[in-house]
């Protein structure tokens, strides 16, 4: 009878062990999100946003804040906002350092072409970065980014069309299966804006842009692939000059012909014949 008790109360014992570790492993899940709550909640905002002043001038404006929790968990937060500040340089853009975990930054483009240049070989050596040794204690997930700008000049007018591609998804925290477990919104807060003189028109974009005054405003989704499409006008001021030259050099050859004075017809009359 002991030894039965005895076998039975082992069984016991290792039937609850069993159980105890099957919870623990499905409560795995409950840890990782309750970690990425805690630490990584709002860890950076980044608000990039495309300023068209006229045709031939506009500004690239990137607004970079990291919370106090991922500055003082890893120095190399510090690393990588250096970096941004030594990308900017090469591409002859300004930094404003707010604070050590805020920076402004501003890079001026001369037209589509160069926007559309400085914009990807920035984002391009950006993630080249996020893989090198210094910064990956970071723990930012490489982002894939790219923008593209067709311009179409009628004249008068140069018709714009913006497209921006932003791959998102890596920023989650993901189950076996594949299921997005932790919000990438709770780590990162992404801004895209886009500001031009006469407007833009939102179109087949992922997300609704939002309106405010000449500004379009898109909240990018978290964990996914986000489109964005405008379309605006932007006055040419090379057609502008060129209609008002022939304007100002047709009406002077009117006014010219106006006061000129006309040559007078004598009438020769003839003898008539006999």
């Amino acid at each position: 009878m002991r030894r039965s008790s005895s076998s039975t109360s082992a069984s016991l014992v290792v039937t609850a062990l069993k159980l105890l570790i099957r919870v623990l492993v499905r409560l795995r899940v409950f840890w990782i999100i309750l970690i990425a709550a805690l630490f990584l909640s709002g860890c950076v905002k980044y608000d990039v946003g495309v300023h068209y002043d006229s045709q031939n001038h506009g500004t690239l404006v990137q607004h970079v804040r990291l919370s106090d929790r991922l500055t003082s968990f890893s120095d190399a937060a510090q690393e990588w906002l250096r970096s941004v500040e030594q990308r900017t340089k090469q591409l002859g853009g300004r930094v404003k350092r707010v604070s050590d975990q805020e920076l402004r930054v501003t890079i001026p483009f001369n037209n589509g072409a160069d926007l559309e240049e400085k914009f990807n070989q920035f984002f391009q050596s950006q993630a080249e970065a996020s893989v090198d040794d210094s910064t990956a204690e970071l723990g930012l997930p490489e982002l894939t980014s790219h923008l593209t700008l067709t311009e179409s000049n009628l004249l008068l007018l140069e018709r714009n069309r913006l497209s921006f591609d932003l791959d998102l998804r890596s920023l989650g925290v993901l189950s076996s299966k594949g299921n997005l477990l932790v919000s990438p919104g709770s780590l990162i807060d992404l801004e895209f804006s886009l500001d031009s003189p006469w407007g833009a028109r939102s179109v087949n974009s992922s997300s609704e842009a939002v309106r405010q005054g000449k500004q379009l405003v898109w909240m990018l989704k978290p964990g996914e692939i986000n489109h964005l499409e405008a379309i605006f006008w932007i006055p040419s001021p090379l057609g502008i000059g060129s209609v008002a030259i022939a304007l100002f050099v047709i009406s002077g050859s009117f006014v010219k012909s106006l006061l000129e004075p006309q040559p007078e017809i004598s009438a020769v009359e003839s003898a008539p014949e006999i």
